[in-house]
């Protein structure tokens, strides 16, 4: 029969263990939103390399059923025991101060390069376009709480905002704006994806590119859940796995739009600082001659 006092010490052993645990696990369930554009390749292939950073941690993600707009998104991604977790988003200094990025470009930073969407009668109208100026004769549309609005519109480009994503669509067809830069990774899937009174259509001619990149950001309430995330992507860049996915979602998706052979406007970003990109790293960053 044990004594008191060494029943004592059990306890104070098992309260310290517990404690630890209490202190230390990571909750098992991650919770993202559910966005627009689920079932597009874009979407998918994200899905697929986060499924890819999380293998063998025992983390489960979970959808939160949302309407929310990308601004409320991060407002929520902010706050203390909020409804997010885990958000993908392009990167800006005051994204990256407020919450925690994850700094592996998933979208090998093809987000800034950008085509626009047009209504099919007027696709010519971009077909003189050569410089920022002349570029500016025509309305962009935008979601109003992306940083694209903001880049457009410190280029001096006019934007036409809207916080719905789909609205842009029939906004477009119905003339509200000219044209709708769209990532390469995205106009492909979007031209055809959306109801609208008018047939859109993807202008041939010219490519918008300006430095920026897509993270995944995650809550400052879970650095454990960062730090997994980092090392997920990390291994999947290193053993292959990222790229086999960037080659089975995305590579299909840019072939069709003729990328070498479109005039390339380059615009400022400023919204983010050069050092915050790891463009020391060019095994992150697509290159033309993938497409080889």
């Amino acid at each position: 029969m044990q004594n008191p006092s060494c029943r004592r010490y059990l306890l104070v052993v098992l309260l310290l263990a517990s404690s630890a645990v209490s202190w230390s696990a990571e909750p098992q369930v991650v919770r993202m939103p559910t966005l627009p554009g689920g079932q597009l390749p874009h979407t998918r292939y994200i899905r697929a390399l986060l499924d890819a950073g999380i293998a063998g941690s025992g983390l489960r993600l979970e959808q939160v059923p949302t309407d929310m707009y990308q601004g409320r998104a991060i407002e929520a991604l902010q706050q203390a025991g909020g409804r997010l977790d885990l958000i993908w988003t392009m990167t800006s200094d005051e994204r990256e101060q407020t919450l925690l990025p994850i700094r592996i470009p998933i979208d090998r930073g093809l987000l800034g390069w950008r085509i626009s969407l047009m209504r099919a009668d007027s696709v010519g109208r971009l077909s003189g376009v050569t410089d920022v100026n002349s570029l500016a004769r025509l309305r962009a549309g935008q979601g109003e709480d992306w940083p694209d609005a903001a880049i457009l519109r410190a280029n001096g480009i006019p934007v036409e905002a809207t916080p719905s994503y789909e609205q842009l669509f029939p906004m477009l067809a119905g003339g509200r704006f000219d044209h709708f830069p769209r990532s390469v990774i995205e106009i492909g899937s979007e031209v055809t994806a959306f109801p609208q009174e008018a047939p859109l259509a993807i202008e041939p001619t010219l490519l918008l590119r300006y430095p920026t990149a897509l993270y995944f950001f995650v809550a400052p309430a879970r650095p454990q859940l960062a730090a997994t995330l980092t090392r997920g992507l990390e291994a999947a860049v290193a053993d292959g796995r990222a790229a086999r996915l960037f080659r089975q979602f995305i590579l299909p998706t840019l072939r069709p739009l003729g990328l070498p052979g479109r005039r390339v406007i380059t615009l400022v970003n400023p919204l983010i600082a050069a050092e915050r990109l790891p463009l020391q790293r060019p095994e992150l960053w697509f290159q033309l001659s993938e497409l080889e």
